[in-house]
């Protein structure tokens, strides 16, 4: 039985080096043949550590884009009070687009044909797009979207994070000379929320 190399490891390393096997495994084997103990093994981690930063295998496909979606609510918050509901909830996603770093690019989505991860991907992101649309609705609905048009918030908030998520992959997959996250954001939210404006504010 192999030793567990956790002991006394700090924290953020053994996150990291549970990354860093997972994307070496996953382009070794694909991620269909890979296991959360051959993660862990190759890690130098025990599975229980694995379970203590990750809830499955599939979050390891997004750890490039879950701390830029943690810093949405903060983003929402932080918006001018007198402005509409759409254009706060705009600016909120363009601002945290411009704070994801350039090069932390899903290889999920980059390597997807090798990893054969981008099924599993959009899957594991199925929770996200919700956690994202309830944040949005929940903001547009504090910031005064008229309480007769809970459809079109609803409808708001899912169309602004679908478009998001179309920015995300096509940014990813732009290559090397892509342009910063944030412009792709920035065109791809834009006639949505103006279209919404028109009945939200």
């Amino acid at each position: 039985m192999p030793v567990s190399r956790s002991v006394g490891r700090p924290r953020a390393s053994s996150r990291r080096d549970l990354e860093d096997a997972a994307a070496e495994l996953f382009l070794e084997q694909g991620y269909g043949r890979t296991t959360i103990d051959d993660i862990a093994r190759r890690a130098g981690v025990s599975r229980n550590t694995f379970f203590n930063y990750f809830a499955s295998k599939g979050d390891l496909l997004w750890v490039d884009l879950d701390a830029t979606v943690e810093r949405l609510a903060d983003a929402l918050a932080a918006q001018a009070p007198g402005i509409s509901p759409t254009a706060a909830v705009e600016r909120a996603l363009v601002s945290v687009a411009e704070q994801h770093p350039g090069s932390a690019v899903p290889i999920a989505l980059t390597q997807a044909e090798l990893m054969d991860t981008l099924a599993e991907f959009r899957l594991a992101g199925v929770a996200r797009f919700e956690r994202v649309s309830s944040m949005l609705r929940a903001e547009l609905s504090r910031r005064g979207a008229p309480v007769d048009r809970s459809a079109d918030v609803r409808a708001a908030a899912a169309a602004v994070t679908a478009a998001c998520s179309a920015a995300v992959e096509l940014w990813a997959l732009a290559g090397p000379e892509r342009d910063p996250l944030a412009a792709y954001v920035a065109r791809a939210v834009a006639p949505v929320c103006d279209g919404f404006s028109r009945v939200l504010g």
